[in-house]
């Protein structure tokens, strides 16, 4: 097995394009509601604490932060097979991204829902 395998984990240019695209359509609709809720309610603490407090927000939070990882490490990995040639050096970006990413989303999960 070589490390081309180990690191794409296991997916093909079908699921990568299918994930890209989803995830994209996620954060598009993430950021057209907050743009919309920014633009139609007077943004205060209180007001973006009780957004927060309900539970499909935070469902959606989750999905859209769920997104950007798995949008970030499509896009790393197809750049970095494509632009870093040694097995090594590929491995280990990816690796680092992939450990970069997977932060994010734990520490991402334990704001949303107060952990």
């Amino acid at each position: 097995m070589g490390m081309n395998s180990v690191t794409n984990l296991g997916r093909n240019g079908i699921q990568d394009w299918i994930i890209q695209r989803v995830s994209a359509y996620v954060l598009a609709f993430y950021t057209l509601f907050l743009i919309g809720f920014f633009a139609t309610t007077d943004v205060d603490y209180q007001t973006w604490s009780a957004l927060f407090d309900q539970s499909w927000f935070k469902i959606f939070t989750l999905l859209t932060l769920l997104s950007i990882g798995a949008h970030a490490w499509v896009g790393l990995w197809t750049v970095s097979t494509d632009y870093i040639k040694s097995a090594m050096q590929r491995f280990l970006f990816q690796a680092a991204f992939m450990l970069v990413i997977f932060v994010y989303v734990v520490w991402g999960i334990q704001i949303i829902w107060g952990l």
